[in-house]
């Protein structure tokens, strides 16, 4: 039996309606080198039994490698309540909350994860989540602009340069001139940053941890960025405010994250989800949408999309942003996770989070040839100089199992010889001495 259920006459009146005399026609802008040829070479059938074994011997033969690599994407403990939760049908099959009367579930766990990232990141407004981490950071140069009136975006260094490339594009289009302020000793130079504030200048952004797992000085950051009336736009690591000052704490107008960290597997890059706070005061120029809760003519407490700034809400003039949607199930996942482990499980998640990177950092940097890129502070994260080029030690890591980092080289010609390592709270000490062991035999550590 075919797959395909058209006729012969079916094609002709397909092809004549479109414009072109057959398939082939129609198909003539692909080029014809990188056509199939010939008929694929395809298994014969199977039934149900025999296609369901096979897939379980292929299940049977990914082993998980052990990870160390992050960039902006973490292999984090998720609780099992997460995905129990997130898979009840009331969750996964909920209407759209744009009829409110019939999705008032919905409405209510997006008002509890816009207050939960209100009260991690100590900022007074949240909204009900973005596409991703870049996406958030790239729309808050529109915000920014919109709310001061100037044109100039200043962008750390240390900014993670898939993040950036995304703000670049948003950019460009927008028209939004951007400067860069280079980084000294693994941070943001204070000085430059000084020499580079002008009254043009609508917003600093700034990583912290930034791109290379290093603690920035936001508190310094701060007073130079707002003694020139500019916007503070800083970029975190969600974890990282159970131990480090959230945004809130050293006065950031706006502040991003991802929230992959919190509850979201990895899931080979997505979907994730994009936290975006800032100050009440700039809560109209505010991308995306915002659920409160009210009450109706009885006297009970309801739910509302309160604000939506996007042009098919309001006049297109007046909108603030194209976002269409939210990440509303990857929102659940993180609504659950930090109602699950609440502020004293954030803040023990990262003191694992600390103390196990801090362990192999210094178990790395006692190895001949290998040293770490920056002496700073760091949170989880850290890049290491190495005697060869990380691309290798990625490759013979893969063959042992294990994910050793990620490629510096892929973002500069420059970085081919350091590493970036990420160690979560999943890691063992028995996974981090297997590292180093790999390390010494495959590279002549001794």
């Amino acid at each position: 039996m075919k797959y395909t259920p058209h006729t012969p006459e079916d094609k002709r009146l397909i092809t004549e309606r479109i414009g072109v005399r057959n398939i082939e026609e129609l198909f003539s802008g692909i080029p014809k080198d990188i056509r199939v040829k010939g008929k694929l070479n395809l298994p014969g059938p199977a039934s149900e039994l025999e296609i369901t074994a096979e897939l379980e011997k292929l299940a049977a033969s990914n082993s998980r490698p052990i990870c160390f690599a992050g960039c902006g994407a973490y292999d984090h403990y998720l609780p099992a309540i997460v995905d129990t939760i997130v898979s009840r049908p009331e969750f996964y099959t909920a209407y759209t909350p744009y009829q409110a009367e019939v999705s008032q579930g919905t409405l209510q766990f997006m008002y509890e994860f816009q207050s939960l990232v209100c009260r991690l990141f100590d900022m007074e407004v949240a909204n009900d989540s973005m596409y991703d981490c870049a996406s958030a950071l790239a729309e808050t140069a529109h915000m920014a602009r919109d709310i001061t009136h100037r044109q100039k975006i200043l962008v750390s260094a240390g900014i993670n340069p898939n993040y950036l490339d995304v703000v670049k594009t948003y950019a460009r289009g927008l028209n939004v001139p951007l400067g860069t302020i280079p980084l000294k000793n693994g941070t943001t130079d204070l000085a430059v940053l000084k020499q580079m504030l002008d009254d043009q200048v609508a917003a600093i952004m700034v990583q912290h941890p930034n791109f290379f797992g290093t603690i920035e000085p936001m508190n310094e950051i701060s007073r130079l960025v707002h003694a020139k009336n500019g916007l503070l736009i800083v970029s975190v690591d969600p974890l990282s405010l159970g131990l480090l000052n959230p945004p809130g704490k050293y006065d950031a107008d706006i502040a991003v994250g991802e929230g992959q960290s919190l509850g979201i597997p990895l899931s080979f890059g997505g979907p994730y989800l994009g936290l975006l706070t800032t100050r009440k005061r700039f809560i109209r120029k505010m991308p995306g949408r915002l659920v409160a809760r009210t009450i109706d003519s009885n006297g009970k407490k309801g739910y509302v999309l309160a604000l939506q700034t996007r042009e098919q809400h309001i006049r297109r003039e007046r909108a603030t942003s194209n976002i269409c949607t939210n990440q509303a199930l990857c929102a659940l996942a993180a609504t659950v996770y930090l109602a699950y482990l609440g502020p004293r499980g954030i803040r023990a998640t990262g003191e694992h989070c600390l103390a196990k990177s801090h362990y192999l950092a210094r178990r790395i940097s006692e190895l001949p040839g290998f040293e770490l890129k920056n002496e700073q502070p760091f949170f989880k994260e850290f890049a290491v100089r190495t005697p060869v080029s990380a691309s290798s030690i990625i490759n013979a890591g893969l063959k042992n199992n294990i994910l050793a980092g990620v490629d510096l080289g892929r973002f500069s010609p420059e970085w081919k010889n350091q590493i970036l390592v990420a160690v979560t709270e999943k890691r063992t000490r028995t996974e981090m001495d297997r590292y180093i062991d790999f390390l010494k035999s495959e590279f002549g550590g001794q």
